[in-house]
């Protein structure tokens, strides 16, 4: 069976969850606030930044400090516990494919859903700039090609924490555990964000890209530029280490 196959596979699996819906759940919450309190978006508190870049910014920082991680740890868990269900992941351990192939493929699906989820978070964001803009009289729409490449950053400094977590739903059979240990995870980010050693810790990825956005946006506040040194090597090593971690483990409590 080919790669290609097998990751058509679980998106299969997973069309009969309500795992889209949990994914938009999150991008609802994060933005009917936007709409109600828009004119919020006008005090400035003396931060050179616009009211539409404020009115941005503000909507998304919800989405990258908790609901993109806790969407992640959700999704994470479901497709293990699709898999567990009905005995599902011992029936795929007995085809002649090998594990680390098949957690590959999920998480390539893991990735598409998070993509998924940018996309629902782009149009959320267009309708209600929208209709603040109708309410308050004054233009919250940006230039589409800003708001889609700060996402894509948002959506890239994903990567590596996505894997995280799926080493974590690897290692931790039971989904309390599992769930509890991936939201405990997500608080320290925004206290190692301000520190010298954010960059070993990949829950606070994307908040950082979201903060350098915003020093961009409000020069003075915070800085303007992305570090990439040493943040793109220790990205890389998490990444692999984490997915080597769930490749090698993947499955080993049903084949024993």
């Amino acid at each position: 069976m080919s790669f290609l196959a097998l990751v058509r596979v679980e998106q299969k699996k997973l069309r009969r969850s309500k795992i889209f819906l949990i994914l938009l759940i999150p991008v609802i919450m994060m933005w009917i606030p936007g709409i109600i309190n828009a004119g919020m978006s006008f005090d400035l508190r003396e931060i050179p930044i616009t009211p539409e870049k404020n009115f941005f910014i503000q909507g998304f920082m919800g989405m990258v400090w908790f609901m993109i991680p806790a969407s992640l740890v959700i999704c994470t868990v479901l497709q293990n516990q699709t898999e567990r269900s009905n005995k599902g992941l011992i029936k795929m351990l007995s085809l002649p494919v090998g594990t680390g192939r098949l957690c590959l493929a999920k998480f390539i699906v893991l990735l598409m859903l998070t993509a998924f989820q940018m996309v629902m978070s782009i149009g959320a964001y267009y309708v209600c700039a929208a209709i603040a803009t109708a309410v308050q009289d004054y233009n919250f729409i940006l230039e589409p090609l800003y708001v889609c490449k700060i996402v894509c950053s948002i959506y890239a400094a994903a990567i590596p924490m996505a894997a995280v977590y799926l080493a974590i739903s690897v290692l931790i059979s039971s989904p309390v555990f599992s769930v509890g240990t991936g939201l405990a995870s997500i608080v320290p980010s925004v206290f190692l964000i301000n520190t010298k050693l954010w960059f070993i810790y990949p829950m606070s990825y994307p908040f950082y890209v979201l903060m350098t956005a915003y020093g961009k946006a409000a020069k003075g506040v915070y800085e303007t530029e992305i570090a990439w040194l040493p943040w793109l090597p220790a990205a890389a090593v998490i990444t692999i280490l984490a997915l080597a971690i769930s490749c090698a483990r993947y499955g080993a409590s049903e084949a024993r």
